[in-house]
């Protein structure tokens, strides 16, 4: 129920080529304070809901807690959730012994792809794909409880 993994943004849409999935995903949260996060997700014709913890200092680890649930319960909880529902493509891609997956934002965030892959431990070393950009792990804003807040499309940088 710890949750190991790396996020990065993404530098070309290579991936989509490489591709094995992909699939349409809708989440809201029904609380997004960065030390407990409860988010319910549709993602194609399923839903789900997902408890995650505080992350560790370095933003790799945390607990994380998720269960499937009838779609027509996601899609009730949907409607109760704070405003900013996150609209996204995810894309899994291969890559050696490891999966990202790559989420292309849409709505509020469009323009904003990153990638994340899920580790059995912070050192374990994976390869990289040619279209895997700069380290952004750990960084809150990145996080999609904070993309929900303060979307990719307000950003003054």
């Amino acid at each position: 129920m710890i949750e190991i993994e790396r996020k990065f943004l993404v530098t070309s849409e290579d991936y989509k080529k490489e591709a094995n999935v992909k699939k349409r995903i809708v989440q809201g949260f029904l609380n997004s304070h960065p030390n407990r996060t409860v988010r319910v997700r549709i993602k194609a014709d399923k839903g789900f809901l997902t408890v995650k913890g505080k992350s560790s200092a370095n933003g790799t680890m945390r607990f994380e807690w998720e269960r499937e649930i009838p779609l027509s319960e996601a899609e009730s909880l949907l409607r109760l959730c704070e405003e900013g529902v996150i609209s996204k493509v995810r894309y899994e891609v291969v890559c050696g012994a490891h999966t990202f997956e790559v989420d292309e934002f849409h709505g509020e965030n469009e323009g904003l792809i990153v990638a994340e892959v899920e580790l059995k431990n912070e050192d374990e070393s994976f390869e990289r794909p040619d279209w895997l950009g700069e380290e952004v792990t750990g960084q809150i804003k990145y996080y999609n409880s904070q993309l929900s807040k303060k979307p990719f499309n307000e950003w003054n940088e």
